[in-house]
């Protein structure tokens, strides 16, 4: 089957091709046995997310650990109390804020997403310095969210515009053809140039966004500031939905590693 090899290397070359044109600037493969500190940090809060989430996040090991070369997330249906504050669920959430920022980049991101209603495993970037204003006069990049109900689709989003309610967004999402993100592991990816922010799985774009706004300043505003990545798991809240009886504890988020290219 000589046309299927010639296939083969043809895929490797072309891969290999838009590794060369980028450099790769950060990463982490979390091979170590504790989360790198240099390179997240760890939110802690009981805020609900601005979307009536039902989690507390902790810095927690029950929660948030290293182990075997893959970053564990994990949520729990514990009723944590933190400061007086008690909320059914307990999970992760962190970030490379002030240790990991970026103006135009690739980030690939090779994770195994939990499942069930009300479960809503999310990979993003949010700006840094907010030059523009609060949330959404700055933008947001969500590379990947799930919510687990839809345990086959996943959506990739941008927010901007103005500062909310005069927020605007727009995305798609992808499905796959077969099986659910619980079953195996996929990269989940963005592009970022100048204006032009595409989305991949597998090495596979499956969406391109060019046109946004900002009630600030001209295009390619929001989207031309350092931004910072954020890896969570979210429990409830008004897009998901509550958990269910169906929906199992401990769900848990895998993450092979992290890597952030430079075009």
């Amino acid at each position: 089957m000589p046309h299927r090899l010639t296939f083969f290397f043809v895929l490797i070359l072309s891969s290999l091709s838009v590794q060369a044109d980028q450099k790769l600037v950060w990463a982490d493969e979390f091979n170590g046995e504790s989360l790198d500190y240099t390179k997240w940090g760890v939110e802690e809060n009981a805020y609900g997310g601005g979307n009536n989430e039902l989690q507390i996040y902790r810095w927690d090991k029950r929660n948030l650990r290293v182990k075997n070369g893959n970053l564990i997330m994990e949520a729990h249906h514990d009723n944590p109390n933190v400061v007086g504050t008690t909320r059914p669920y307990s999970s992760a959430r962190i970030r490379t804020k002030h240790r990991g920022d970026w103006k135009y980049c690739r980030v690939d991101v090779r994770a195994k997403l939990p499942v069930g209603k009300g479960i809503w495993p999310a990979i993003w970037m949010l700006p840094t310095e907010e030059k523009y204003g609060g949330w959404a006069s700055s933008g947001e990049i969500d590379i990947m969210e799930l919510v687990g109900h839809e345990p086959s689709t996943y959506h990739g989003t941008l927010h901007y515009g103005g500062a909310w309610p005069k927020n605007r967004h727009s995305g798609e999402k992808f499905k796959l053809s077969r099986g659910t993100f619980a079953d195996e592991f996929h990269v989940f990816s963005v592009n970022w140039q100048e204006g032009k922010i595409t989305w991949s799985i597998d090495g596979e774009v499956w969406q391109t966004q060019q046109k946004w706004d900002s009630e600030k300043k001209p295009y390619p505003a929001p989207f031309d500031q350092r931004f910072h990545l954020i890896l969570n798991l979210a429990v409830g809240g008004r897009w998901p939905g509550n958990p269910d009886a169906m929906t199992k504890f401990p769900a848990t988020m895998l993450v092979d590693y992290v890597r952030v290219y430079h075009n």
